[in-house]
């Protein structure tokens, strides 16, 4: 580990003087790309210099302890000592996590895509309670929601729901959401109060940005203009303006019809097709990478079962980390950081795990 260190503090001296010589600053592609790579090892060089740093004053404590003789000199010392014993396993513990691979998506905003599953309409009751749960919880870290496309029912469900998440590490928070989410409760419009079991489906799929190439021939994808149906808000069923693109090869339909422009849900319809065609790709690795898909926690099975919201018992239980919060009413406002918190610990530890076996 340390050797790969030393490495990585030598390769970051290095990018330091490059960025200090007189032609770089003239070649901006350059100067963004080396400013880029050396703000993404900042956060472990630090930590490594921390390190050395504690790791010297331990050896230079131990060598003035060996050759004092004043006692109360000596009983400072010896605090210094420990104190500094008990330092080096926790900043040696915080290398090995900054070490850990990082998702290339991690920084990137998300689409997310919710879908009603089995229930019928308490399905769909669940899935606009989701979307609501998520759009809350991005307004209390500062990101901004837009929708792409939903399809409701008369009594305030979604039979389906596309939206963006826009900010920086959106990905990085929501990445694990994706799979079955399940609810237990009395329905609205169940009369004999017996408690029902639905459940919805939530995709969370990195927005593809330039650094991503994917290629979408012109010929796969048919364009449709049409009008925008049901209750788009005021104007916007009046002109042709939504969007509905078919992607031939794979047979996936994007509808866009929650902007009075054309142009702009032409943009949020290519944006969640190219999204949903990389989330594909993706999906086609982790499955032919089983090893891979053993060390990460629920960001790659759809199919997964991944969380319980009881209502009758007050709880939300993560079927992942066996993690039960007794705190429903919060949790579906918006209030996710401790289930998230969990969920990353969990997945950096798995993570850990493995990078410790390999070294």
């Amino acid at each position: 580990m340390f050797d790969k260190l030393e490495a990585i503090l030598h390769k970051y001296e290095d990018i330091n003087m490059e960025l200090n010589e007189p032609n770089v600053a003239q070649d901006a592609g350059r100067f963004a790309s080396l400013m880029k790579e050396q703000s993404s090892l900042t956060p472990l060089v630090e930590c490594y210099k921390q390190y050395k740093k504690c790791k010297k004053d331990l050896e230079d404590s131990i060598e003035m302890l060996e050759s004092e003789s004043d006692e109360e000199l000596k009983m400072l010392l010896k605090e210094e000592i420990s104190n500094l014993k008990n330092q080096l396993p926790e900043i040696e513990q915080n290398l090995r996590i900054l070490l850990i691979p990082k998702d290339p998506n991690d920084e990137k905003n998300v689409i997310l895509e919710i879908r009603a599953g089995v229930g019928g309409d308490e399905a769909a009751m669940f899935a606009a309670d989701l979307y609501r749960m998520y759009t809350k919880y991005a307004e209390s870290k500062g990101y901004r929601t837009s929708l792409i496309n939903v399809e409701t029912i008369g009594i305030g469900g979604m039979k389906s729901v596309n939206f963006i998440v826009e900010g920086q590490g959106a990905y990085s928070k929501l990445k694990y959401e994706s799979g079955v989410h399940r609810v237990q409760r009395v329905p609205v419009t169940e009369s004999g109060g017996r408690i029902h079991t639905s459940t919805a489906t939530v995709a969370v799929m990195p927005e593809v940005t330039d650094d991503v190439e994917i290629d979408i021939p012109p010929e796969d994808v048919r364009m449709d203009i049409t009008r925008a149906s049901g209750n788009g808000g005021q104007g916007v069923n009046t002109t042709d303006s939504a969007v509905r693109l078919t992607h031939i090869p794979t047979g996936i339909v994007i509808y866009s019809q929650t902007e009075r422009s054309q142009l702009q849900n032409k943009n949020k319809a290519w944006a969640l097709l190219r999204s949903k065609l990389y989330d594909m790709k993706m999906q086609e690795q982790h499955d032919s990478e089983a090893e891979l898909r053993r060390s990460q926690v629920g960001t790659g099975d759809r199919s997964e079962k991944i969380r319980t919201y009881n209502f009758p018992q007050g709880r939300v239980t993560d079927h992942r980390i066996k993690v039960t919060l007794h705190k429903i009413e919060q949790i579906l406002n918006g209030d996710l950081d401790e289930l998230i918190d969990s969920l990353q610990a969990a997945d950096q530890a798995a993570k850990l795990l493995k990078m410790n076996g390999n070294m």
